[in-house]
């Protein structure tokens, strides 16, 4: 009998340890996260607020992307399209050659994921010393276009000229971004931010209880981004962000700088005066193709767009004809900053 009474005895004060700790658990704060690695060369680091460490489910997302749209990936599905191999489009792939598809059209071309060999002449010739002269551009140009490449029914694609590439490296990054925040979600994450080689996406409040803090660098010179200084900050929040810039990418030849942005429709380098266009949108892979157009499309052609474009902010850091920097922002887009 002494024995039925200890065991029942242990057994409430289990109980009630038990009843204690999920109080005080679901009483106590819930805590931020904060996962960091690598994807599609470049670094990724995610916080968000929740009781449970989410890294493996954030880690197996980037996996399937890694083997979808990693270019450094010689299994992957853009590889393999490009090296004209017999294989069908997953789902992350269909996605973002599609509203690749959509942004082109929208842009005029501006914006164009079969660029890149003329991305790679060009800057080939820059490292060796040697420009791409006007026969090589207009050969270059015979197979590169947008509209020279679909994907049918089955998922299969199909190129006009096998010697076309695709690049996804404008857009892969916003759509890595926003499949991250859409696991997050699915999970009940309510606050955190995804933030993949600077395109980005938040929701909810930082740990401080603020909107989220995302800075827009100063463009200068600065290959090593050493500086580290700020052109403006914004308060962001339900949100996706992306930039693009040409500050911290470019090269110089008897006296002229060229951008790295590579411009489909001519096939040379842009010259406008943008330096960088920080794009919001609604989601990530629109932000970072869209940010991309801008910096091929200039100035004036830019603002008229986002002016039109319902659902879609911007702020730009240009030079003026006098070569001083300037910024222009979107009405929507000044209640975000400081």
């Amino acid at each position: 009998m002494n024995k039925k009474i200890a065991r029942n005895g242990l057994w409430l004060v289990l109980l009630v340890l038990g009843t204690v700790w999920i109080l005080v658990r679901h009483n106590s704060p819930v805590p931020y996260q904060k996962n960091v690695g690598t994807i599609f060369g470049t670094l990724y680091a995610v916080t968000y607020q929740s009781r449970d460490d989410l890294q493996e489910d954030i880690e197996t997302a980037l996996h399937r992307f890694d083997g979808s749209l990693s270019p450094f990936n010689d299994t992957s599905v853009i590889a393999r399209v490009n090296r004209n191999e017999p294989v069908v489009a997953d789902t992350l792939f269909a996605n973002v050659f599609r509203r690749s598809r959509q942004v082109a059209d929208e842009t005029r071309g501006a914006f164009d994921i079969t660029v890149a060999p003329l991305v790679n002449a060009w800057g080939f010739g820059f490292r060796d010393g040697a420009f791409p002269d006007s026969a090589m551009v207009d050969s270059l140009l015979r197979f590169t276009g947008y509209r020279k490449v679909r994907m049918d029914a089955s998922g299969r694609i199909l190129k006009d000229d096998p010697r076309l590439m695709l690049t996804c490296s404008a857009v892969a990054k916003g759509y890595a971004v926003d499949v991250v925040a859409q696991l997050l979600s699915r999970k009940g994450v309510t606050s955190y931010m995804v933030d993949i080689g600077g395109e980005v996406v938040t929701r909810g409040l930082n740990p401080a209880g603020n909107p989220w803090r995302i800075g827009i660098n100063k463009p200068e010179d600065d290959s090593l981004a050493l500086g580290g200084a700020l052109q403006a900050t914004l308060h962001v929040t339900d949100a996706a962000m992306a930039t693009s810039g040409n500050y911290r990418n470019f090269y110089y030849r008897d006296g002229k700088k060229y951008a790295h942005t590579v411009d489909p429709r001519t096939g040379y380098p842009v010259q406008h005066e943008i330096l960088s266009a920080t794009v919001l949108a609604p989601d990530c892979m629109s932000a970072d193709a869209y940010a991309t157009a801008f910096m091929v499309m200039g100035l004036d052609s830019a603002c008229r767009f986002v002016d039109a474009k319902d659902g879609l902010e911007a702020y730009f850091i240009y030079t003026d004809s006098a070569g001083q920097v300037r910024t222009w922002q979107s009405r929507g887009m000044r209640k975000y900053l400081d």
